[in-house]
């Protein structure tokens, strides 16, 4: 199942760099295109932004406290795939899809002078500018509250199996 989540990992951090590297090759910076829209409806531009702070632009600027929170938060979330999602399906997609999206942030933040390409630009309400790794993050970790508050059974002390030697 480790080499599964691997190859998932790499492929959302892959795919998240190919579709900014496609924003930075065919837009300039700030510029804006209709992306989808149903009828009159406006919902969604292509907006090419560079944010050098985490989400909201929140600690912008901290590239060096984003790059530790990123790198630790990659580090815990590898250790509970490894230890604690085997037979947990949930836990274990949810894992994957925040390492993965998390390791695409960190490429930018790694390569692009500490900032990450935004696009993705809601147009039906005021919302961040975010970008695809942004979105397995965000379902990711939605996925694990969901395994933590409903599927994931805590041993209390008295059910323990107790040492009798």
């Amino acid at each position: 199942m480790l080499v599964l989540a691997m190859l998932c990992i790499v492929a959302i951090a892959g795919a998240d760099q190919l579709v900014k590297a496609w924003i930075a090759g065919e837009f300039q910076l700030g510029e804006e295109r209709p992306f989808l829209q149903i009828g009159t409806l406006d919902i969604l531009h292509l907006r090419y932004v560079e944010n050098n702070g985490s989400a909201f632009s929140s600690f912008a600027g901290q590239r060096g406290f984003l790059l530790t929170v990123s790198i630790v938060g990659i580090a815990v979330c590898t250790y509970l795939l490894c230890t604690r999602a085997k037979g947990r399906p949930l836990a274990f997609w949810a894992l994957t899809m925040v390492i993965g999206g998390a390791a695409g942030n960190l490429i930018d933040r790694l390569f692009r002078g500490g900032s990450v390409i935004d696009y993705l630009d809601v147009q039906l309400f005021s919302f961040a500018i975010f970008n695809l790794a942004d979105c397995f993050v965000c379902v990711g970790i939605a996925l694990l509250f969901v395994y933590i508050l409903f599927f994931m059974e805590e041993k209390r002390p008295e059910e323990r199996p107790h040492d009798t030697a």
